[in-house]
């Protein structure tokens, strides 16, 4: 993909800072495996975070970032930039009000508004505070543990998700969704989750479509690095992958299938009224 000349301020380097965490996750590596899978890619990881914390704290020595670290600063620091000027512009076409998230970068845990943050996690959306936190780390697991083709727009499209979380704060659907959650059967729960989540992805498609309209930022290949990391974090291929069969009731996110035609579905369209999921999928 090509880079534009847009920076965000909104984003926030914690790597290299020193003790970056303050603290640790507690409940040791169970609690770190339900974690990264429950909320890959997904929205309010709250209830796992403060009821796993504990007040150990953790210090990592402070160090100069690397050139490429710097990099990936950048290009993020873009990316943010880019989400915002699209997503400002679909709520002014339609009356409504924008306000932008923060992201925060971190290495191996932080303190969030949802309580306290690790990489083993993935990256996730706080509404609380309103911000997205990514430890880059992730990338290498997305593609060495999960077999994601990784690439620029890899990145792009974690974000593009993220960011879709923070327009659905924005818009009122995650509470919503909380309430709906609240009401029924741990099924439909998380039938609720999987609308919630596949709404993110169509988000994130119909930001590469108009920012691509507006930048002409897409490269030949962008779209399938989109596709290769949606079908990654399938919750079928995630359950391949950890316990060796699927159990399609326990889904929270959606299959590989749906995860990439919700993306394309969005990047086709490029028009928010498209992206009814819970329509769709709660029947």
């Amino acid at each position: 993909m090509k880079w534009t000349n847009d920076r965000s301020d909104n984003v926030d380097d914690r790597r290299g800072s020193g003790g970056g965490g303050g603290m640790l996750v507690g409940g040791g590596l169970g609690t770190i495996i339900i974690a990264a899978i429950v909320f890959f890619l997904g929205g309010d990881p709250s209830a796992i975070l403060q009821n796993s914390a504990t007040s150990s704290p953790q210090q990592t020595e402070q160090r100069q970032l690397s050139k490429e670290e710097l990099n990936i600063r950048e290009f993020v620091r873009m990316l943010t930039k880019e989400n915002e000027e699209t997503w400002a512009n679909v709520f002014n076409q339609n009356g409504i009000q924008f306000r932008p998230a923060k992201v925060v970068l971190f290495e191996s845990t932080t303190s969030s508004g949802c309580g306290i943050a690790q990489s083993e996690m993935g990256p996730f959306y706080c509404p609380s505070d309103q911000t997205i936190y990514m430890d880059m780390s992730f990338f290498n697991e997305l593609q060495q543990k999960f077999g994601a083709k990784v690439g620029q727009f890899t990145v792009a499209y974690v974000l593009g998700h993220e960011y879709g979380h923070h327009i659905q704060n924005l818009l009122g659907t995650l509470d919503k969704v909380h309430q709906l959650s609240q009401r029924g059967s741990e099924a439909q729960a998380n039938q609720i989750s999987v609308a919630n989540e596949l709404q993110a992805d169509f988000y994130a498609g119909l930001w590469a479509k108009q920012t691509d309209s507006r930048e002409k930022f897409l490269e030949p290949g962008d779209i399938q690095e989109a596709m290769s990391a949606a079908a990654a974090v399938g919750d079928d291929n995630i359950q391949k992958r950890g316990q060796g069969y699927v159990n399609q009731e326990s889904f929270t996110h959606g299959s590989s299938a749906q995860r990439e035609e919700w993306f394309m579905k969005g990047y086709n369209t490029g028009d928010i009224r498209q992206g009814d999921t819970f329509s769709a999928l709660l029947k």
